[in-house]
């Protein structure tokens, strides 16, 4: 069972930018799930600037944060100049893994998004784990209310 935003009631994926409040879950930006956080953004404009932040695997070309190009339509922010691919994920793995940025610094990226991820794992089987529970106290419900009608009856025929 898919955990859905509080905002937007989409379903929140793995790789979403989430926020947590008041115990629920929600995008962070609900019309650009998946965007660069804006910590992710600072680091990739602070480290990268000077070298290729993003491969488009159609096109088999490299490109700078700077020659991204913004799909207004689409919302999306990190797009391949010539295909119009979303490249957000690929800026995001070269942050995981840029030798540029010290290693600190690219542990505890990797640990806030890992953290994220878990939460919402985590959220999902809590829901999955009441819907069992639902589902128990449902069937439970419906034997007491069976046995009811049955002692009713036994009780009005005699």
């Amino acid at each position: 069972m898919q955990v859905d935003c509080s905002k937007c009631s989409q379903p929140i994926a793995l790789t979403d930018i989430i926020e947590s409040f008041e115990g629920r879950l929600s995008h962070t930006d609900c019309k650009r799930p998946n965007t660069l956080t804006a910590e992710e953004r600072g680091l990739v404009f602070f480290y990268c600037v000077r070298h290729a932040v993003a491969y488009c695997l159609g096109c088999d070309l490299r490109f700078r944060l700077s020659e991204l190009a913004p799909d207004v339509l689409g919302g999306w922010t990190n797009v391949c100049p010539r295909c119009r691919r979303d490249l957000t994920a690929s800026v995001r793995a070269h942050l995981f893994s840029c030798a540029m940025l010290p290693s600190e610094v690219r542990l505890r990226a990797q640990a806030v998004r890992e953290a994220a991820q878990r939460l919402v794992k985590q959220s999902q089987q809590a829901r999955d784990r009441a819907d069992v529970l639902m589902r128990e106290a449902e069937a439970a419900l419906f034997d007491s209310q069976r046995a009811l009608r049955e002692a009713m009856s036994r009780r009005t025929a005699s």
